[in-house]
């Protein structure tokens, strides 16, 4: 009876079961070693992180700049209240008005000693004071309306679709009214239409 065991045809190679073991023990610290290298990308990530910081994080440009002011018209206001103010007190009578009147009575006084006439009397001591406060009323009455009209006409020259307030327009308006009518009623005084200087009989 032979004895000799014969190779099993199913039974794994000795070689090639050391080698499968070989392979499992090389793979196994390769495996160990994968998540390193997956890792490896994260500096690029830091860098991405660093180029955020350096644009300013989530913030968009220009959202830390302050908004540009709009203008607030106090200017335009003042003026138009300056405006109203000087055609008021040209129609009422001025202060400096006055103290050129007196002063031009003064003169026609002085003047008035020479004269040959009554009726070059009569100028000397009341038409020429009469007609410097028309004069200066005048001039303040221009200027009102000047005023006014520069206040009306400045939105057009400014911020395209700046409208002035509804009260600051009322003002400029009534300003041109008052300044208005007192260069009519003072043109009309000093060239002796409206209240003529008396004659004489």
């Amino acid at each position: 009876m032979d004895t000799t065991k014969t190779a099993d045809p199913t039974a794994p190679d000795t070689d090639t079961a050391g080698k499968g073991t070989a392979g499992a023990a090389e793979a196994r610290p390769a495996l160990q070693d994968a998540p390193e290298d997956t890792a490896a990308p994260a500096p690029a990530a830091d860098a991405d992180e660093e180029h955020d910081e350096d644009l300013g994080g989530d913030e968009l440009p220009g959202e830390q700049d302050d908004p540009q002011e709009q203008p607030t018209g106090v200017g335009s206001a003042a003026s138009a209240v300056v405006a109203a103010g000087l055609g008021l007190v040209a129609l009422s009578g001025s202060w400096v008005s006055r103290v050129i009147a007196e002063r031009q009575t003064l003169i026609g006084q002085i003047e008035s000693v020479n004269a040959a006439t009554t009726e070059a009397k009569i100028q000397a001591l009341y038409g020429d004071a009469w007609h410097m406060t028309a004069l200066v009323n005048g001039v303040l009455s221009t200027l009102a309306l000047l005023l006014a009209v520069f206040v009306l006409a400045r939105p057009a020259f400014s911020v395209p679709g700046r409208v002035h307030p509804t009260w600051v327009r009322a003002v400029s308006w009534a300003a041109v009214a008052l300044g208005a009518l007192g260069i009519l009623l003072f043109g009309l005084m000093y060239f002796d239409i409206l209240v003529p200087l008396p004659k004489a009989a």
